[in-house]
């Protein structure tokens, strides 16, 4: 019986041992399908970071081309505006001229009315004779009237 029992042993240990070489085969096999499943994740985790770094480098390259568009019209529309500003500083100054010139010119009817009444109602004397020795009316005298109002923008430089 002892031999039977020994076989019998015996025969439980090739079993035993079998259970284990297929217990072992089994962890390995999973072993190696989880190494698989792991560098597949890892594969897909370096394409999904390689994608986000190309979509910002994308979005870098295109905020870049918008940044210089910016500046461009910027500089633009700053040129524009010194060019207004400059043709405004020339008005302002023609405008000064004129009215100046528009006093000038209304002194010279108030004094006429007051002396001759030649603009408007007679003086109360009803003196309309304009003596020679008057040079105030002198046409030579109002040349300058006729000149053009000059200005430019290098004259109005703060």
């Amino acid at each position: 019986m002892a031999s039977s029992s020994g076989t019998s042993s015996g025969s439980s240990l090739l079993q035993n041992s079998g259970s284990e070489e297929n217990l072992v085969s089994l962890m390995d096999q999973r072993k190696r399908k989880r190494m698989l499943s792991n560098r597949e994740s890892a594969r897909r985790s370096r394409m999904r970071k390689q994608k986000h770094l190309d979509d910002l480098v994308s979005q870098v390259d295109q905020l870049r081309k918008e940044n210089h568009q910016i500046l461009k019209t910027l500089n633009i529309t700053t040129q524009q505006y010194l060019s207004v500003e400059a043709e405004n500083s020339v008005l302002r100054a023609q405008v000064g001229e004129l009215s100046h010139r528009l006093e000038s010119l209304n002194e010279i009817i108030d004094f006429l009315n007051a002396r001759t009444g030649v603009f408007g109602a007679p003086a109360a004397s009803g003196n309309f004779n304009i003596e020679p020795s008057d040079n105030f009316f002198n046409p030579m005298n109002m040349a300058y009237m006729h000149q053009p109002i000059i200005a430019s923008s290098e004259m109005l430089q703060y």
